[in-house]
C-alpha cells in the first residue's frame, strides 16, 4: 500500500495486498416488480426541464407500446403528477404500496401521491430524501415495466448518489438549456455518471428557439446554442432540441402531458428500440 493511498480502491490501479473489490450497494426492487430497463433523467442545475423530457419520454415510449413507468425521485419539488393530471392519493394492500396509473397505462409514483396536500412542503434532511427514494424502488410494486424512467433531483447531491449507488440505472439522459453555463452544467452529470460507471445515453436540450407564429423562423431566446458543440466534445448525442412552446406548458400546467406528441425527442424513441433488442 502506498503512501498516497485513499483507501478507495475503485479508482485505484495499483494491485497491492490489501486490495479489495468494490462493493456492490444495488438493493433489487420489490418481489413482484419485473422491471427490465432503467433510465435516470439528469441536470446540473434545477428549472431546465428535467421533468418535462422524463414526462415525454415516457409518453412517447408508452406509445411506442412498452410498458412505462416513472419513479419521481425529485422529493422536494414533485411536478410529474400534475403534469399526468393525477391528484388523488396512491393505493397499498398487505404486499406493499401501489403505483397510480395514468390515463394511458403509465405508472407513477411520486411523494405527492402519498402527502395529505399536493402543497405540502417537504422538509426533510438529505438522508431522509434518499431514503425515500430507495423505498420507492424497494416498497411499490411495479409489475411489469418495460422501461422506467427516473426523474431525478438536480444537482450531484445525496439523492442523485443514492439512486446511482442503490438502482441499477441502465443509462442517464442529460437535460439541459442553451445558454453560457450549459457546457460546465453538462460536465458536471456527465463527470458523475463516469464516476458511478454509468453509461450517458445523450443530451436533451430545452429552451431551444422559439418559432415565430407567423413566418416560422426559429429564434434563440438564449443566444446560439451550443449543444452540438458540446456533445461532440464530451462524444454524446443530441437526443433532441425543444422549443419553447406556448401550448407545451398548457399541456404541463393542465395535467395534459400524454397529449404530447414527442416529435421534437423523436430519437429518445429510436433509442429506446435499441435498448429493447
Amino acid at each position: 500500500m502506498s503512501e498516497g493511498c485513499t483507501h478507495d480502491c475503485s479508482t485505484c490501479s495499483s494491485n497491492c495486498g490489501e486490495r479489495q473489490q468494490p462493493q456492490d450497494m444495488h438493493v433489487e426492487p420489490h418481489d413482484l416488480s419485473q422491471i427490465k430497463r432503467v433510465i435516470g433523467v439528469v441536470s446540473g442545475k434545477g428549472g431546465v426541464g428535467k421533468s418535462l423530457v422524463t414526462s415525454m419520454s415516457a409518453v412517447l415510449a408508452n406509445k411506442k407500446g412498452y410498458k412505462t413507468a416513472i419513479l419521481d425521485a425529485d422529493i422536494t419539488g414533485p411536478s410529474i403528477p400534475k403534469m399526468f393530471g393525477i391528484h388523488k392519493r396512491a393505493e397499498q394492500n398487505e404486499d406493499g404500496l401501489l403505483p397510480v396509473t395514468t390515463k394511458t397505462g403509465i405508472e407513477i409514483m411520486s411523494l405527492n401521491l402519498l402527502t395529505e396536500n399536493e402543497t405540502d412542503p417537504v422538509i426533510w434532511r438529505g438522508p431522509v430524501i434518499a431514503g425515500v427514494v430507495t423505498q420507492f424502488w424497494t416498497d411499490v410494486i411495479w409489475g411489469d415495466v418495460d422501461f422506467m424512467f427516473v426523474d431525478m433531483p438536480p444537482g450531484t447531491g445525496d439523492v442523485p448518489l443514492t439512486v446511482f449507488q442503490s438502482i441499477r440505472i441502465d443509462g442517464i439522459i442529460v437535460v439541459t438549456s442553451p445558454q453560457d453555463l450549459v457546457s460546465m452544467i453538462v460536465e458536471k452529470a456527465v463527470n458523475m455518471a463516469k464516476m458511478m460507471n454509468i453509461p450517458i445515453l445523450g443530451i436533451v436540450e430545452n429552451y431551444s428557439y422559439v418559432e415565430c407564429p407567423d413566418c416560422g423562423k426559429k429564434i434563440n431566446i438564449f443566444g446560439e446554442s451550443r449543444i452540438d458543440e458540446i456533445a461532440a466534445e464530451k462524444g454524446l448525442k443530441v437526443l433532441g432540441k425543444i422549443p419553447m412552446k406556448q401550448a407545451v406548458a398548457h399541456k404541463c400546467d393542465n395535467g395534459l402531458i400524454e397529449d404530447c406528441k414527442g416529435c421534437h425527442i423523436s430519437a429518445i424513441g429510436d433509442l429506446l428500440d435499441e435498448m429493447a433488442k
